[in-house]
């Protein structure tokens, strides 16, 4: 393991273990553009005002990423620092994020990151299911325009809304779920904001990178 990768696990606060394959060809930003319309997309969620949601945010967050990425991590809803910029997992939550990511050898703007909700609900709440069920077809559209090999959910929020269950997270770990009508493979793991509060934890969040390494070495 290179000592820029050691300085990552490092950041993440966990043990610089050595992966057992390199993942370095999974990392590959492809710069092709995508033939469908992302545009029509963002202008629709920019302009949304089906849940209400718009009448307390500052913008809508869409998303950001390689819109031809093998891989796709998905959150629940933007929070104040997304909320101010205009992007998904940003702040210290964020550079969390990006740190797990480059720990298994992915740049961030090499995989695609978008939440269940392109609005930040007051306070930081969770989700309401009425939001969740105006919003979630915008997401689905992601899904389908990016055509990922992998879905990544980060937090206990995103994968009940995703997987439409209502078990733990300890439960939802370290099994392969499927999501949608494409039965994309799904990994869930733990959110950078709990990390940032439980540290103890970061150590089950590298496995489950782990397990995202191996996931795409086989599709």
């Amino acid at each position: 393991m290179d000592s820029t990768k050691i300085n990552y696990l490092q950041a993440m606060g966990i043990q610089a273990w050595q992966l057992k394959q390199a993942v370095s060809s999974l990392s590959a930003c492809q710069d092709e553009p995508s033939d469908t319309d992302w545009q029509t997309l963002r202008t629709t969620v920019m302009h949304c005002t089906a849940c209400g949601l718009d009448k307390t945010r500052t913008q809508p967050v869409f998303g950001v990423g390689n819109i031809n990425a093998d891989l796709m991590v998905i959150g629940e809803a933007p929070g104040f620092n997304e909320d101010q910029q205009g992007e998904p997992f940003v702040g210290r939550a964020g550079q969390l994020l990006t740190a797990m990511l480059q720990a298994i050898g992915f740049e961030r703007d090499c995989v695609y990151i978008a939440n269940i909700l392109k609005c930040r609900p007051p306070n930081n709440r969770d989700p309401l299911p009425a939001e969740v069920d105006l919003c979630t077809p915008f997401l689905e559209k992601q899904i389908a325009l990016v055509q990922p090999k992998l879905l990544l959910a980060v937090g206990r929020i995103a994968a009940h809304f995703l997987l439409n269950s209502k078990a733990s997270l300890g439960q939802l770990r370290n099994q392969v779920h499927v999501y949608g009508r494409h039965q994309t493979p799904l990994i869930v793991t733990y959110h950078p904001a709990y990390l940032l509060r439980n540290p103890v934890d970061k150590s089950k969040a590298f496995q489950d990178l782990q397990s995202v390494c191996r996931m795409l070495q086989t599709t």
